[in-house]
């Protein structure tokens, strides 16, 4: 009997009756804790922090073998003048805290902090400070994330090759001689940074000169580079060698990789 009041109540109400104040109340709560449920996605949505992704780049003379501690995680380890290191994942921070210690006795080389920015790409830049004997620089770098344009590749040159100087950088393509070529950097003094520089993709020879000569030419492996490539070249002197006097390291910032 109550089922047949009830359809009977449901009926006129559908068809086109004034609904109950009950009635309407439980679609008006329904209704709100629909809005508040969506809401509350839209604010846990809004609160996600991108990574960063972070490197270390060793260009100091002077440091020992170190690790590099970066928020409490181990970034680097064991590494010496030359290194480049791959990518880490680290939380985003505006006041990173960074530890570099020597490998064997973790004594401290340095210790500062830095801006690590959500879903960018940095690297940890040590360098020697010219002016102390025994000084250290770290620099954060923002490095380029987003591949090179298409038939194209993009570099950046860190000059850190102190007694050889300021020097001009050519990028010689396959089947041309390097009198027929331009260089692509020039006059890039000691501690300075070039790029990142976009050229044509092909298979190229670097090629690194003191600036304004075209001897002593320092000669490197051909690159076949195919487009896309995003990369960073540190330049060091060479402590063993004065031909070349210069070393280079080549790393992969964004695109394709060898």
């Amino acid at each position: 009997m109550k089922t047949s009041i009830l359809t009977g109540r449901m009926q006129r109400w559908m068809k086109g009756s004034r609904p109950p104040a009950w009635l309407r109340l439980c679609v008006a709560a329904a209704a709100s804790l629909a809005v508040a449920l969506a809401l509350s996605a839209c604010e846990n949505v809004a609160t996600y922090t991108q990574p960063s992704l972070v490197r270390v780049i060793d260009a100091s003379y002077i440091a020992p073998a170190i690790n590099v501690v970066v928020e409490g995680d181990l970034l680097a380890s064991n590494i010496g003048q030359g290194t480049i290191t791959p990518y880490g994942t680290l939380a985003a921070n505006v006041a990173a805290p960074i530890d570099i210690t020597a490998a064997t006795g973790g004594t401290t080389i340095v210790t500062t902090s830095g801006t690590l920015l959500p879903g960018h790409q940095h690297s940890v830049f040590l360098t020697d400070n010219g002016a102390a004997p025994n000084g250290y620089v770290v620099t954060i770098l923002e490095d380029q994330q987003i591949q090179a344009a298409s038939g194209h590749s993009a570099f950046r040159f860190l000059n850190q090759a102190a007694k050889t100087g300021a020097v001009d950088v050519y990028m010689v393509p396959a089947g041309t001689t390097f009198a027929n070529t331009i260089p692509l950097v020039t006059d890039l003094a000691v501690g300075g940074t070039a790029g990142y520089i976009s050229f044509a993709s092909q298979t190229v020879t670097m090629v690194i000169t003191p600036t304004g000569l075209t001897t002593p030419q320092y000669a490197f492996s051909p690159m076949t580079l195919t487009g896309g490539e995003v990369r960073t070249a540190l330049l060091v002197d060479s402590q063993l060698t004065s031909n070349p006097a210069v070393e280079v390291t080549v790393a992969d910032d964004a695109g394709p990789t060898d």
